[in-house]
């Protein structure tokens, strides 16, 4: 009970410290918010470039030929060869009549020199159309394809993707730098704020300290006002981070300057970020007020 009537104690003084001193701690809100925009900023950018990579990667096929005259045994054969690899996520076979209409579509051209190819004559080649689980595997399945009899040639964009999955890569881990090197100027910045705030009330704690309160007793109030401005300041980035990107996403029909950039779905992604974004308001705001409590002003 002693606890519970300390814990009331504490949050209704926190309340009663952040409205005595509502020009102080609107700086420190000031800074709370705008710091959390520069963060939602960040974790929308990063995490959609993520995605962007993550996509190009998933897209990223191993093209299987197979000989002009492969029979049906034959066919399901090199499938169930294919199968047997570890780490193929899927497959999609295509006939060369398949390849055939598709290029015929494609092209006047084309149309106009396989149209005269009877079934029989179709010089093209079947296909299996292979997607990987990990694409920092697909050089060495490909290699372990071309082992597979009635193959003919395995193309993926050899080389290239290499390039790609360490761009993509170096992509990814600068842009977690990034938001993590935000949120750590963000704690310095926040954490600082509280403290000029609460150093400027240095006579109030110094009167506590004189009409016998505990430690523990001046620091939770103030721990506590941390944690409301962190709520508080945390409200409008939230805001700007769901309705914002919802409006973006909306605008640009989930597509970003061209169709292949294709944008998070705004749920669950909004509510993962405004999620974050408390968590950091909250756990910043109450760090640093502890931290000017128990350092600047030696209680």
């Amino acid at each position: 009970m002693k606890a519970l009537r300390i814990f009331g104690r504490s949050v209704r003084d926190s309340f009663k410290g952040v409205i005595r001193n509502f020009s102080l701690s609107f700086a420190s809100l000031a800074c709370i918010t705008i710091t959390l925009i520069v963060v939602a900023i960040a974790i929308v950018l990063s995490q959609n470039v993520n995605n962007f990579a993550d996509n190009i990667e998933k897209d990223v096929t191993i093209v299987v030929f197979m000989d002009t005259k492969i029979t049906a045994e034959e066919k399901d054969d090199v499938l169930e060869s294919i199968k047997r690899i570890d780490g193929i996520d899927s497959y999609t076979y295509q006939s060369k009549t398949d390849i055939a209409n598709e290029m015929m579509e494609s092209s006047e051209v084309f149309k106009s020199i396989i149209s005269n190819y009877s079934e029989e004559e179709n010089p093209l080649q079947p296909t299996y159309q292979v997607k990987v689980k990990n694409i920092e595997e697909i050089s060495s399945i490909a290699n372990k394809i071309k082992e597979i009899e009635h193959v003919s040639t395995v193309k993926y964009g050899e080389g290239m993707v290499e390039k790609l999955v360490s761009i993509f890569d170096i992509v990814k881990k600068i842009s977690i730098g990034m938001v993590i090197a935000l949120i750590v100027v963000t704690a310095f910045l926040i954490t600082n704020t509280i403290k000029i705030t609460i150093f400027s009330r240095k006579t109030e704690i110094e009167i506590m300290r004189l009409v016998g309160a505990s430690n523990i007793n001046i620091k939770i109030p103030f721990i506590f006002e941390g944690l409301f401005l962190g709520i508080i300041g945390s409200i409008i980035p939230i805001i700007v981070t769901t309705y914002g990107y919802t409006a973006l996403y909306n605008n640009f029909d989930g597509k970003l300057l061209a169709s292949f950039i294709e944008l998070i779905k705004p749920t669950p992604f909004i509510y993962i970020a405004s999620g974050i974004l408390l968590v950091i308001g909250m756990i910043v705001g109450m760090f640093g007020s502890y931290l000017a409590v128990r350092k600047h002003l030696k209680v």
